[in-house]
C-alpha cells in the first residue's frame, strides 16, 4: 500500500506544484501532439455518445472535459485517488455539468451498474493490482474502454528504464497479450482494438514533428504499428 500511495502522491505533487500534470499543463510540441492523438482514439470510438460515463482515474481532467465536450456524454462522472488533481480538474471545467470526485478506484461509492461506460486512461499501469481494478470497472458498468502505453513497444521499454520523469512517476507498460487475459479473468472479452500514436512525450520539437509527419504510416502498417505505436485502446464487454 506504501507503494501504491507513493504513485497518487507523484501525481498529486504534479497538480498542487504545476496546476495540472507535466504532460498537460505545458506548451511542449510532444506533449501536445501525444495528448491530442490518445484524445482522438478514445473519441473516434463513439462510446460515449448519450450515455452515463465515469471516468476512473481522471487525473487532472484534462481529457475529462475534452470528453464532456466532444464525447457527448449523457453524464460524466469523474474520479481520482490524487485529491490536488481532481480539484484542479473541477475548477478548470467551469461550468460544465461533470461531478468531481475524490476516490479509490478499488473500491468506487457506486452501486452495480450505475453507468453505461467507464473509462480507464492510462491508470493499470500505474496500479498494484490491475486486476482487480477491472473488477471492480465491470461491477460498475457493462462496457470499459482502455487505454495504456503499448507495452509490445520495446522503445518504450528503453525509455521507461532511462527517462527521469518515466522513473519517478513508476511508469511502466503491459503488452496486449497480457490486458487482454486481465480482461478475460475479470468477466470480460475485447471487441475493439486500436494501436496508435508515434510521438513520445517530452522529445524536442524537431523529434515531434518528423515523428508526426510518418506517424500515418506506421499506424498503416500491420507489424510496425504492433511494435512501434505508443498506446493502444480497447474496449471490452462484460460477459
Amino acid at each position: 500500500m506504501q507503494a501504491e500511495r507513493q504513485n497518487v502522491d507523484v501525481f498529486d505533487q504534479d497538480a498542487s506544484g504545476n496546476a495540472g500534470y507535466l504532460y498537460t499543463h505545458t506548451d511542449r510540441l510532444s506533449c501536445r501532439l501525444a495528448t491530442g492523438r490518445t484524445t482522438d482514439i478514445i473519441l473516434e470510438i463513439g462510446e460515449m455518445l448519450g450515455r452515463s460515463v465515469l471516468d476512473m482515474a481522471c487525473g487532472d481532467g484534462f481529457y475529462t472535459i475534452k470528453f464532456w465536450d466532444r464525447g457527448c456524454p449523457k453524464q460524466l462522472v469523474a474520479t481520482d485517488a490524487a485529491a490536488s488533481a481532481v480539484t484542479v480538474g473541477s475548477q478548470n471545467s467551469g461550468t460544465r455539468p461533470i461531478r468531481f470526485l475524490v476516490g479509490d478506484a478499488h473500491r468506487m461509492p457506486f452501486a452495480d451498474n450505475t453507468f453505461d461506460v467507464l473509462l480507464l486512461q492510462s491508470v493499470l499501469h500505474h496500479d498494484h493490482d490491475p486486476l482487480h481494478m477491472l473488477r471492480e470497472a465491470f461491477r460498475l458498468a457493462p462496457r470499459i474502454i482502455i487505454h495504456e502505453p503499448n507495452g509490445n513497444n520495446p522503445g518504450l521499454k528503453v525509455i521507461e528504464k532511462t527517462s527521469r520523469y518515466h522513473k519517478e512517476h513508476n511508469e511502466k507498460s503491459y503488452s496486449t497479450s497480457r490486458m487482454k487475459r486481465w480482461i478475460k479473468e475479470a468477466g470480460g472479452s475485447v471487441f475493439y482494438e486500436k494501436t496508435a500514436g508515434f510521438v513520445p512525450m517530452f522529445c524536442p520539437d524537431w523529434m515531434a514533428n518528423a515523428m508526426k509527419f510518418i506517424e500515418p504510416a506506421v499506424e498503416s502498417i500491420p507489424l510496425l504499428r504492433s511494435t512501434a505505436c505508443a498506446v493502444y485502446v480497447m474496449v471490452a464487454v462484460r460477459t
